[in-house]
């Protein structure tokens, strides 16, 4: 810590419990140390050793304990929910904080303080979601001044805390007043340290097996076996992209991705042993796709120099050539398939959009574009049946988007939240069950399900 930070007054902070009046200006007494008392079921005695929180019930604290009464006047339940997706995806920025000496109650105040002030004022603002983050992060700079000084007597740099807060005033402005999806699972961590995008596969019914890229470059393997999910393992190699996986039958499982070379390099499961990684040729500039309609059938897609989508296929004996299938794709492709012979290809176009191109047994379709909105990722399809279709995507803000073909007509695309930062990976391993995978801020692998 330089000198600076350590004559920094909010460096000298007295015991909880205690008044902190401010020496710059006598008459403050700090928020987030005042009335902190021993006998505040939300406040240990060691703050430096507390990690977990319990989800903090506004309906059983007083008005000392917030900032100010306005606090008080939000709904409480819009709060909490609010509050507890920040502890989720946002866990970085506590620890980030924390190496400033940032105790976690105060970092989590700042942000309810925060959460609480763009709830109170974002009827005032309109515009774009980024329009209205600016404007209310200019507003709340002006009225909270004393909470960027307090984490500037930490030391956290100016970027950082601008950075902090906007992310926290974005992140409320898009989830307030929204719930979960119905009939979708809260977001969990399943931890590693991932360097790509995750892939997934399913060869029977509550089997998972997700794939990605490790921090050694290499393939790495995680998957649930219908009770717990595994460690993960190393299987090797040096990819140059995010993995794309599928399985054509029980107990087998192919997994593609993009080597030094720039060509697609292949691995398999058969049912007892990896086998080595296998050069396939070709050049692409994006993430490999599979998809199989059938058993001891592969089709692998990926994006080429043109930008175009190429294909190439094993029917069950040989592979062929590469093909090239024409459109501008300004993503990877995402592949799946709902039956016998059948193929839907997705990717974004240069206007952001999704667009679509099918095989239906005989012919590739013409590029479609699906509109509703622009994407952030590549996107990731996957299948609940029969001419059913489900395609996911990162929005602008970097949550989860989600859209269905019912067999007659495309939804809306509907948020399912998150903070990605990876395009997503999709299956459905029976019935109605659809399980997404991403990398999350912190780069551990997350994951969100449909029972």
């Amino acid at each position: 810590m330089n000198s600076y930070n350590k004559n920094w007054p909010f460096m000298q902070m007295p015991s909880y419990g205690q008044s902190y009046n401010c020496p710059m200006n006598p008459g403050y007494v700090c928020p987030f140390y005042h009335n902190m008392r021993a006998d505040n079921p939300y406040v240990e005695d060691d703050y430096a050793e507390y990690e977990e929180f319990e989800e903090f019930d506004y309906e059983d604290v007083g008005d000392d304990d917030l900032e100010d009464d306005d606090m008080m006047r939000q709904n409480p339940q819009d709060i909490n929910r609010i509050m507890a997706l920040i502890n989720r995806q946002f866990n970085s920025y506590f620890t980030e904080l924390r190496r400033y000496g940032v105790q976690q109650i105060v970092a989590r105040n700042i942000f309810r303080n925060i959460v609480t002030y763009v709830l109170r004022n974002a009827s005032s603002y309109t515009g774009t979601i980024g329009q209205r983050t600016n404007a209310i992060f200019n507003a709340y700079r002006r009225d909270n001044a004393r909470n960027f000084i307090i984490l500037r007597g930490f030391g956290v740099p100016e970027n950082r805390i601008n950075q902090i807060i906007r992310d926290i005033i974005r992140f409320t402005l898009e989830n307030m007043g929204s719930q979960p999806t119905v009939g979708w699972s809260e977001w969990e961590d399943l931890g590693g340290i991932i360097t790509s995008g995750p892939a997934v596969a399913s060869w029977q019914p509550n089997r998972l097996d997700v794939f990605a890229k490790g921090q050694n470059n290499a393939l790495w393997h995680k998957w649930w076996n219908g009770t717990r999910w595994s460690d993960w393992e190393n299987l090797g190699g040096v990819l140059t992209s995010s993995p794309a996986a599928v399985s054509w039958g029980p107990n087998r499982i192919d997994v593609f991705g993009r080597g030094q070379n720039n060509a697609l390099w292949h691995k398999w499961w058969n049912g007892t042993t990896w086998s080595e990684w296998e050069d396939l040729g070709g050049v692409l500039t994006s993430d490999p796709a599979v998809a199989s309609w059938q058993a001891n059938r592969l089709d692998v897609f990926g994006r080429g120099r043109n930008n175009a989508l190429w294909h190439k296929w094993w029917n069950g004996t040989t592979w062929s050539e590469w093909e090239d299938l024409g459109g501008v794709l300004t993503s990877a492709p995402a592949a799946v398939s709902w039956g016998p012979n059948r193929i839907d290809v997705f990717g974004r176009g240069t206007n952001n959009s999704l667009w679509h191109k099918w095989w239906n047994g005989s012919s590739w379709s013409q590029w479609e574009d699906l509109g509703g909105g622009n994407i952030g990722s590549a996107p990731a399809a996957a299948s609940t049946g029969v001419n059913r279709l489900e395609v996911f995507a990162t929005g602008r803000n970097n949550n989860l988007l989600f859209r269905t073909w019912n067999g007659t007509r495309w939804s809306d695309w509907q948020s399912l939240g998150g903070m990605l930062t990876s395009e997503p990976g999709a299956v459905s391993w029976g019935g109605n069950r659809l399980d997404v995978f991403a990398k999350g801020q912190n780069n551990h692998l997350w994951h969100i399900w449909r029972p």
